[in-house]
């Protein structure tokens, strides 16, 4: 898939559930091959790490003093800096060309929001992401889902992220939120940490 669309960036798509490491413009030499393998390799070793330590230390984690900041710093930048993106920009870009905006902004009914996390390539927007502290309940909240959903409908993204790392949900953002939505709605991938190992599909 090319290095545009969105499927690429999660290896997902509406019509499937495969989700894997962020990959660059497709290269078929035997080298390229090997450095995609090992980049998966070491993903697949550094979110290991990440769940084994969550689970470790959980009750301190679901307590509700432990904040949505720690989370995105401890867990949350970690992950997606494994699955290839420049989360704290290492790389040195201009503002117009880094991989993640923190603190994004979006018009909502007039006002100015601020999503957690805006993903881009070649500095266009290609989903937003919002973290809650783990003691929030993805699953079944109405108010973190709403919330998304309404960032993204507004900025036009079909799809985006919600996760306390704890929880992980990808939502179908094309459909107008409305604020009575079920927690469900539009949500077309839900796991918690525990199924990280077994649904993170890490492509060859």
């Amino acid at each position: 898939m090319s290095k545009d669309s969105f499927a690429n960036i999660l290896n997902f798509s509406l019509s499937g559930t495969n989700i894997g490491v962020k990959s660059a413009d497709s290269d078929p030499s035997r080298l390229a091959a090997t450095r995609m393998a090992t980049q998966h390799q070491e993903a697949h070793a550094v979110i290991h790490d990440l769940v084994e330590h969550f689970e470790r230390n959980i009750g301190s984690y679901l307590n509700q003093a432990y904040n949505e900041t720690q989370v995105r710093r401890e867990f949350i930048d970690p992950f997606f800096q494994a699955l290839g993106w420049d989360v704290t920009n290492k790389a040195g870009y201009a503002e117009a060309y880094k991989d993640v905006i923190h603190e994004d902004a979006v018009k909502v009914g007039g006002a100015t929001k601020a999503p957690d996390y805006s993903f881009r390539i070649g500095g266009t927007r290609k989903f937003f992401l919002e973290a809650k502290r783990p003691s929030v309940g993805i699953k079944d909240e109405t108010g973190p889902a709403y919330q998304l959903r309404r960032y993204a409908w507004s900025a036009k993204l079909p799809l985006s992220i919600l996760t306390s790392f704890a929880e992980f949900a990808v939502y179908d953002c094309r459909l107008k939120p409305k604020e009575n939505d079920k927690a469900s709605t539009g949500r077309i991938l839900y796991f918690t940490y525990k199924d990280y190992a077994s649904r993170w599909i890490l492509l060859p």
